[in-house]
């Protein structure tokens, strides 16, 4: 009997340790959690009953989509002028170590309960990775009803995808909060379509940037290619004033070679094009330290161009790389017709 009641004593005893707030923090908090401004203790509270990668995106989706509304402001000042929206961070010591961008991001997004997508994609991110949750944050540009097909054909928008189980999924928790209404106004509304949705339907009115994040074998071209190349972030932070060529859209034969023209006021640095399709941020580097050759330039005022030279029946894209950025991206249609006549000769 002593042995029993020691016995359960010990049980007691360490099943109310595992309960209290301060060892399980998910536990019986009474608190709001709008008042909580740490990603990582948000991140262990929102998920503290999740046992899977899936619960826990789930529980993260759901509060910020449901506590964090849209920065109407920020994003009439920014339209206005068309410049990329950068949260304004608040005065801290200068001295201290400075944070990680996303942290930093994350922490002001939580204190003010309002974002643009910039803000969303970062705290989603950082409570994930609190969590952790494998995922990215993905640029690229987003449809909407004020764009005017091929006017604004540029990198706009963040999302995330996440990593479950083995596969990548995607969500964009900005447009699944809600919508801004004929008011200028946020209206809080959940979308569901925006969760870990398909990728053929999530590619309806979300680019990226970097193709592999369509998710897609065979991705289908944006009608916007018809006419303008698509653009990248770096495009506008490189002030690129005007480009050659204007359509999106390439036709060449075999053995052909296109001039790639820009116009910026920037000190030239320099400009070359590459087929490789699936380029990014890695691949250039790849590229950059294994002795690529970048084609020479020509300088003429403002204006660099460079020359691709032997289009092959294979190459399907253009990327137009300046000072080491991927900037625009073109498709190349070779037209058929003339390489069955060059087979024939």
């Amino acid at each position: 009997m002593k042995l029993l009641i020691n016995i359960l004593l010990i049980f007691v005893s360490t099943f109310a340790f595992s309960q209290n707030p301060a060892n399980n923090p998910g536990f019986g908090y009474t608190g709001s959690l709008a008042e909580i401004y740490t990603p990582e203790k948000l991140a262990i509270l929102l998920t503290s009953n999740d046992s899977t990668a899936r619960q826990k995106v789930n529980s993260i989706f759901k509060w910020v989509t449901g506590n964090i509304a849209y920065n109407t402001k920020a994003f009439k000042y920014t339209s206005s002028r068309s410049k990329d929206y950068l949260l304004e961070e608040e005065e801290e010591d200068t001295a201290a170590t400075l944070k990680p961008l996303n942290l930093r991001v994350a922490q002001i997004v939580l204190k003010r309960k309002t974002a643009v997508c910039d803000g969303y994609a970062r705290l989603f991110k950082t409570l994930c990775d609190y969590a952790d949750v494998k995922c990215e944050i993905i640029t690229g540009y987003a449809r909407t009803n004020i764009n005017r097909i091929g006017a604004r054909f540029v990198s706009n928008h963040k999302w995330n995808a996440v990593f479950i189980d083995t596969s990548w999924y995607l969500l964009d928790a900005t447009w699944a909060s809600g919508y801004i209404n004929y008011r200028d106004e946020f209206e809080r509304a959940y979308i569901a379509g925006y969760y870990l949705a398909e990728p053929s339907f999530f590619f309806l009115d979300h680019y990226p940037e970097e193709q592999r994040w369509a998710l897609l074998p065979n991705a289908p071209l944006p009608a916007e290619f018809k006419t303008t190349p698509f653009k990248t972030a770096a495009f506008n932070r490189n002030y690129i004033l005007s480009f050659k060529p204007v359509s999106g859209i390439i036709y060449a034969d075999v053995g052909d070679s296109i001039v790639i023209e820009v116009e910026t006021n920037r000190i030239k640095r320099k400009l070359w094009v590459t087929d490789n399709l699936n380029v990014d941020s890695s691949s250039l580097a790849v590229l950059q330290c294994c002795g690529f050759i970048n084609p020479p330039n020509t300088i003429n005022g403002n204006k660099i161009s460079v020359t691709f030279k032997d289009i092959s029946a294979e190459t399907e894209w253009l990327n137009v790389i300046y000072d080491d950025e991927l900037i625009m991206r073109y498709k190349l249609n070779v037209r058929k017709d003339r390489i069955d006549e060059k087979s024939l000769k």
